[in-house]
């Protein structure tokens, strides 16, 4: 089988030797090339080069978001000949791409922990040779927004802004880490963000409308992120086997927003609940809203502001190996 193996050498968790082991181990059992990512998007484009070329597997060490560059990769645009048409069926093309596999680079690795693979990187590459060896794999489910696919979730508002605020010190040589995301959580509630005025809402084909909201994240799979090694739940339901989950904010006072997170770190999993807390199950399509451009994250990476956004889920999408 003729493999492509994706690195992100600036993400987190990816060295050179850890680089130099994997390939070695992933030789014994594919035709593997190599190849580094150069600037933001160029995952995408490699991985659409793959698919063009024929190539059975891709093939991915770094973060989630260069996860997320080779999935629309693979994929191809929506509605522009890609998976899904414009009409949002599936095309019958799907059957000949390529399959994904992962191996954890970066930071939270959400994309990796969610197919059940090790966090050491090049344990998952040992899991990856044994499913390859028995030829297993699975078919999971991806959201598309928009024009772009993701995998596990998807946001709008201070989450969003978070993520941006932290890309901001990463491009000024700063290491992301847990501590920093707490940081920018803080200094986003309490300084930045309008916590006075929710804009947003979630608009539903045959449900009234579901608003004003102050932020909306939109779940494929389970949990929503990581905090060090501890799982963060906000649609603990949420599976790649099933539609998209959504949880939303009515309220960002201190005490609503403390009590939310404590329900989000329990180690029960259980759903949030609350005046201030809008929770929805297993859908397949919806739209969200917003008066004004709001901050806007995929898997974990900043794409811009955004007042408009269609969601839709597409099962059994993707050929993942894990």
């Amino acid at each position: 089988m003729r493999a492509l193996l994706i690195v992100n050498p600036h993400a987190t968790s990816t060295t050179r030797l850890r680089r130099d082991v994997i390939v070695r181990a992933l030789s014994s059992a594919v035709e593997l090339e190599v190849v580094e990512t150069r600037y933001r998007g160029h995952a995408a484009s490699l991985a659409a080069t793959a698919r063009n070329a024929g190539f059975g597997l891709v093939l991915t060490f770094g973060g989630d978001g260069t996860v997320n560059e080779a999935v629309n990769g693979i994929l191809g645009p929506p509605g522009e000949g890609g998976l899904v048409r414009a009409d949002g069926r599936m095309s019958a093309a799907c059957e000949d791409l390529p399959a994904l596999a992962a191996l954890p680079g970066g930071n939270a690795n959400v994309f990796t922990h969610a197919v059940g693979l090790p966090a050491d990187p090049v344990d998952a590459a040992g899991k990856i040779l044994q499913a390859l060896v028995q030829g297993r794999q699975r078919r999971i489910s991806v959201g598309v927004a928009g024009t772009r696919y993701f995998t596990f979730n998807a946001g709008l508002g201070i989450d969003a802004e978070v993520v941006r605020a932290v890309e901001g010190h990463r491009a000024l040589g700063v290491t992301a880490t847990p501590s920093l995301y707490i940081r920018m959580i803080v200094r986003q509630f309490y300084t930045v963000t309008d916590r006075r005025h929710p804009v947003l809402t979630v608009e539903r084909c045959g449900h009234p409308e579901d608003g004003p909201l102050f932020l909306i994240i939109i779940s494929n799979t389970a949990p929503w992120t990581y905090l060090s090694s501890r799982p963060v739940h906000t649609s603990p339901q949420a599976s790649f086997d099933s539609g998209l989950d959504v949880f939303a904010m009515r309220s960002l006072t201190t005490v609503s927003a403390l009590r939310t997170v404590r329900q989000m770190l329990s180690r029960a999993a259980r759903t949030p609940h609350g005046r201030s807390v809008l929770t929805l199950h297993d859908e397949g399509e919806l739209t969200v809203r917003s008066d004004r451009p709001v901050a806007f994250q995929l898997d974990g990476e900043y794409v811009g502001e955004r007042e408009s956004v269609r969601f839709q889920s597409v099962p059994n999408a993707l050929r993942v190996i894990a």
